[in-house]
């Protein structure tokens, strides 16, 4: 099998779980190389993994560069993400900066795996919200056509970076000793409380509720969808939830939407409400697959599901469907 040169670019939350995962999925990687602000060892899990300044040199000889969007990196693609195409590099990029470029595929594997062909190099993985949310929703819109989705996200911190999930922990260490909760990562202490905004707000609409509305329509190759949303940061350290009403064409019927859902690559039904079984960020905390279950009819809506989703952000969210798009383009022999 041929080997293929990584880096990553980024060594915070997303980059170090992009690492595990390579391994995980024993990614057919030459070398894996982490670029970051500065050189020097990065131990992850016991191993130690050289640190490269990221240069434009530093893409010399990569086949794979996946941007991790972390470490305050925010905008690492702006500065290098064409620069590492024309060395040659597929670049893969977690963060928003050019998801809505109609030079860049934003893709979820298990769901638009075509938007790949013919690509000029450059890859976004989508917002972890709309791909743990569109894992559910793409199976079902393929069966029954979506017409409107009403979202409500309950977000983990670990979605802000690695510190933010200190934070979490310190506020909560604070709060038992009967200490003042200090808030840096957020306006406002995030232990025992929830916060209505995640992103800046253009008009009243926080950022991430309008990466939803937009990376849907783009995913789903679908701009009648209408998509109304409300993220919303809680105290969870891992792994999204959210809660989804949606109306589509023709009518459902919860035994094919379930039937549907088993069906489908990369989810898991998990619907037992006589034994407590539904979707939580505990159980979906380190898996692979989205957690789909509480599926209802809604009786908001003329063909109308409820259904309730959680995944792991850091994975499926961010590093594995980084990863994934790069082992579907070898598969399709894309790179």
């Amino acid at each position: 099998m041929k080997k293929y040169n990584v880096c990553i670019v980024g060594a915070g939350a997303v980059g170090k779980e992009m690492v595990r995962l390579l391994r995980k999925h024993d990614f057919p990687a030459a070398s894996i190389v982490i670029l970051a602000r500065s050189a020097r060892e990065e131990i992850i899990d016991g191993e130690s993994y050289p640190v490269r300044e990221t240069t434009a040199e530093a893409f010399d000889g990569m086949d794979f560069a996946f941007f991790a969007g972390t470490e305050g990196a925010k905008g690492a693609s702006q500065t290098w993400g064409w620069v590492a195409v024309e060395k040659g590099c597929v670049v893969i990029d977690n963060g928003d900066d050019f998801r809505m470029d109609d030079r860049v595929p934003l893709v979820i594997p298990e769901i638009n795996p075509e938007a790949l062909k013919n690509h000029k190099g450059l890859i976004a993985n989508p917002n972890c919200s709309t791909i743990i949310a569109l894992m559910a929703l793409g199976p079902l819109h393929r069966e029954f056509g979506i017409k409107h989705i009403v979202a409500a996200t309950y977000q983990a911190v670990s979605g802000s970076g690695a510190g933010a999930i200190r934070e979490l922990e310190a506020q909560a260490k604070a709060w038992a000793n009967g200490e003042p909760m200090k808030a840096e990562a957020y306006p406002h202490p995030i232990a025992f409380n929830v916060l209505a905004q995640i992103g800046g707000a253009t008009d009243g609409h926080p950022s991430e509720e309008l990466k939803m509305a937009r990376e849907t329509h783009k995913i789903l190759d679908n701009h009648s969808i209408r998509v109304s949303c409300t993220c919303v940061r809680v105290p969870v350290f891992n792994a999204h939830s959210e809660a989804l009403h949606v109306s589509f064409e023709k009518p459902v019927d919860v035994a094919r939407a379930k039937q549907t859902i088993e069906a489908a690559e990369g989810v898991e039904l998990v619907d037992d409400l006589d034994n407590a079984r539904f979707p939580m960020p505990l159980e979906a905390n380190g898996k692979e697959n989205v957690l789909v279950g509480r599926i209802r009819k809604d009786q908001g809506f003329d063909n109308g599901l409820s259904l309730f989703v959680a995944g792991d952000n850091l994975w499926k969210g961010a590093a594995l469907n980084a990863i994934q798009i790069a082992e579907k383009m070898i598969e399709l022999e894309l790179v």
